[in-house]
């Protein structure tokens, strides 16, 4: 069952405008090592980078409590995005049974991140 539903768009431009701005202190705040591992890896990291920032963002939407920049991350597996969580956060979906799906998408200006929090089974429907 569906429990909840996030999505959040970033503008690319407003990341390029944060990284020139602070740079290196931006990349530490706001990411996970494994964000800004995957991203550095592409020739324009802006779109990676705002898509990460998008789905933090979604997934906020989809949580009770408020979370700091780096309790929620995007991993890769394979070549498909997927939630990490910090272990606080990892806990209670695990307690309350819940699953994070998340979808990325990005184009020229924009990068978009949709997130669905299910329920499965008894804890958490």
């Amino acid at each position: 069952m569906i429990r909840a539903l996030g999505a959040d768009l970033v503008e690319i431009a407003r990341v390029r405008r944060l990284l020139a701005r602070h740079g290196e202190r931006a990349l530490k705040r706001l990411f996970a090592e494994e964000e800004v591992a995957y991203a550095l890896r592409h020739q324009d990291p802006a779109p990676s980078l705002a898509a990460r920032l998008a789905a933090k963002e979604a997934f906020q939407k989809c949580w009770p409590e408020s979370l700091s920049w780096k309790e929620v991350w995007v991993g890769m597996e394979g070549k498909r995005p997927v939630l990490r969580f910090a272990p606080r956060v990892k806990a209670r979906l695990e307690a309350e049974n819940l699953f994070a799906h998340l979808s990325l998408s990005h184009e020229k200006s924009h990068a978009l991140a949709v997130v669905v929090l299910e329920a499965r089974g008894p804890a958490g429907g």
